[in-house]
């Protein structure tokens, strides 16, 4: 979730709402698939790569227009909604619970924007890199099992 505020700081601009906001909108969309019990297969597999491919994108810096980042993050956020969603803790309110998963995904690209901001010249281009090569490994932890 770092990951996906530092890589919309890094895009700038409109990219810096859009972004974040299409992922929370999907992670809701896919929470509520997954309380619903809406089968999505590989969901964990699916979260793990998720993680290593938004690495990858901040460590790299890859710039894309705002609509493709939109839809890059919407995969991930469908993914990660989904596998909150499906493990709505016995006897929960499934609004609050939605609400509280919602709410730490919005702090939580808040930090990555706050990251974001210490990039300076050229150690900020080592900030990103070492940001999103720690993300992709540990996605691809993850991913090893």
């Amino acid at each position: 979730m770092v990951a996906v505020g530092f890589w919309a700081a890094t895009l700038g601009g409109r990219a810096r709402w859009i972004v974040r906001s299409a992922f929370v909108t999907v992670m809701a969309i896919g929470g509520a698939t997954g309380i619903y019990g809406v089968p999505l297969p590989m969901v964990e597999m699916g979260t793990a790569l998720t993680v290593a491919v938004l690495g990858l994108l901040v460590a790299f810096e890859v710039k894309v227009p705002a609509p493709v980042a939109a839809a890059i993050v919407g995969v991930c956020a469908l993914f990660h909604g989904h596998a909150h969603g499906s493990e709505l803790p016995a006897m929960s309110h499934a609004a609050g619970y939605v609400i509280s998963f919602l709410a730490a995904t919005i702090i939580l690209h808040a930090g990555g924007i706050a990251l974001a901001s210490l990039r300076f010249g050229k150690a900020g281009q080592i900030v990103s890199r070492v940001a999103g090569a720690a993300a992709a490994l540990a996605g691809a932890a993850l991913l090893a099992g």
